[in-house]
């Protein structure tokens, strides 16, 4: 067998829910969906100069060798079967670009793994691609965005995935999302005069060609705006225009003009349940006086007992703090030079700017990260075993009314609240020695070490709160809102605004409703 070396674009393309509709039917219908299959994949990318490799069922895998031929032939495919077309099936497609080894009839290699991997997570009616392809594409031709970093089977790093968005698509961040939801939204489109612009709101400019003196002219015009509430709709756009737009931290929707309309208006159209308290009001005789939420995640120091060098913990878009997730919005890192900010999923904002994708940024005090789940604050702290904490709010709370003492901890006494106990090690830095090589064996994680099962009480009267340490090694930290830091050793008065911090975890003390 004739084996070369050659760099190629590998292109997988996939019949999206295949196995539900070979089981339905019967033999003959087999036949006709594996006919149908081949009949609407292969003259597309044997038309853009695709050499079909090999085709097991419902996938095809092609080698091009061009990056944008193979694009372009992935888009031709997808936008085929848009849902406009009326089409009885959907397709998705993924590409890598690298070396390969080519024989005859099949290929191999790590980018052919990288191909497969990242098919495994698109989406159907998507085109997704690993950077590679990025890299070699003409990028001015194809319109494209990332999707953020992915951590992809058998692939060692976590990859930076792309898509390239069809005709007919248009996927809004978070941000225009919830902004389009809200009608806090408002479009400016070329040649109709400047709308009025409420405070607070997201603009959206349709219709100005990237670069172009107009669309400059349009931004001169505009009332004072944060950067980051202000983006453009573009579909092609060449990539020193996109830097150029996206350096002064504006936002940009891949799409076109009517795509990017009909994903806001549908956003606009659809009924939501009205957002309300997912508070739990304890057992008692009156209405909660006290909210406890799950209000952030603590940074303890390292190195930590000659066990932990550094760790890390990713935000997934619920606002929950875990150990690791292949969906994460940001990733905390701590280590001895200090902790750290990484972007992972396009829309986040740090310091007022739209933050790039990988982008790691040291976190400072007074730093705000914005997220699609909310607003990150970081208070530096550098005492009682913390280097600092990043304070949020999330749906994680309790309601307590007056009379009631609570406990927290990772199996508190009722009435409680839970908090997380994370049980793998993904997220630890071992430090060297056979003292972190014991504890990695039984099962060390920070959550067992620094949060106990019943760490503290909270005793709530109206008009006080009294924090109480329950744990003799686990502390318990209350951060007041004047900023004072201290270890609780005994009963101490609290009040609202204050945080608690117990182990990784922040329990924010706010008034109900607020």
């Amino acid at each position: 067998m004739l084996t070369r070396t050659r760099t190629r674009t590998v292109v997988f393309t996939d019949m999206e829910g295949y196995t539900k509709l070979m089981g339905r039917a019967d033999r003959e219908g087999q036949r006709n969906l594996l006919a149908m299959h081949a009949q609407f994949v292969e003259p597309v990318l044997k038309g853009r100069g695709g050499r079909v490799v090999k085709n097991i069922g419902d996938s095809f895998m092609a080698l091009f060798d061009s990056a944008t031929d193979a694009m372009r032939a992935c888009l031709d495919l997808i936008e085929a079967h848009a849902p406009s077309q009326a089409s009885p099936v959907n397709f998705r497609a993924s590409l890598a670009t690298g070396d390969v080894e080519e024989t005859e009839n099949d290929a191999f290699g790590e980018t052919v793994n990288l191909a497969a991997r990242i098919n495994a997570i698109t989406p159907g009616g998507e085109v997704r691609f690993a950077p590679g392809t990025w890299h070699c594409m003409n990028q001015a031709e194809i319109p494209w965005e990332s999707t953020g970093r992915h951590a992809l089977k058998g692939i060692a790093t976590d990859v930076e995935v792309f898509r390239a968005v069809p005709k007919h698509a248009a996927y809004l961040p978070e941000v225009l999302a919830t902004a389009a939801r809200a009608r806090t939204l408002v479009t400016w489109t070329a040649g109709d005069p400047v709308p009025p612009v409420p405070p607070g709101a997201n603009i959206l400019l349709e219709g100005f060609r990237p670069g172009s003196a107009a669309l400059a002219d349009a931004v001169d015009h505009l009332p004072v705006v944060d950067p980051s509430r202000l983006w453009l709709s573009t579909y092609n756009i060449s990539p020193a225009d996109r830097h150029d737009w996206t350096r002064h931290g504006r936002g940009l929707v891949v799409g076109t003009p009517a795509a990017v309309r009909a994903a806001v208006q549908q956003l606009q159209q659809a009924s939501h349940r009205a957002p309300g308290s997912d508070t739990i009001i304890l057992d008692g005789g009156g209405g909660a006086i006290l909210e406890l939420v799950i209000g952030g995640l603590a940074l303890p120091a390292v190195p930590l007992a000659e066990v932990v060098a550094g760790y890390t913990y990713d935000l997934v878009p619920d606002g929950r703090w875990i150990n690791r997730s292949d969906r994460a919005a940001l990733r905390v890192t701590v280590s001895t030079t200090g902790p750290t900010v990484t972007v992972l999923l396009p829309g986040a904002q740090v310091t007022g700017h739209i933050a790039a994708v990988n982008g790691a940024y040291p976190l400072t005090d007074g730093m705000e990260i914005r997220t699609a789940s909310g607003v990150l604050r970081y208070v530096a702290l550098n005492q009682e075993g913390y280097l600092g904490a990043l304070v949020g709010d999330s749906q994680m709370r309790l309601g307590v009314a007056a009379g009631q003492r609570v406990e927290l901890g990772r199996e508190p006494a009722h009435p409680g609240l839970l908090l997380p106990d994370r049980n793998n090690q993904d997220n630890i830095q071992w430090c060297p020695g056979p003292r972190a090589a014991r504890a990695r064996e039984k099962g060390f994680t920070l959550d067992k070490v620094l949060t106990g099962r019943r760490q503290t009480g909270l005793q709530v009267e109206p008009g006080s709160f009294t924090v109480l340490p329950l744990h003799e090694t686990c502390a318990t930290v209350l951060l007041e809102r004047n900023g004072h830091v201290q270890r609780v050793l005994a009963a101490r008065p609290a009040a609202y605004g204050d945080l608690i911090l117990l182990g990784t975890t922040v329990v924010a003390l706010r008034e109900t409703g607020g």
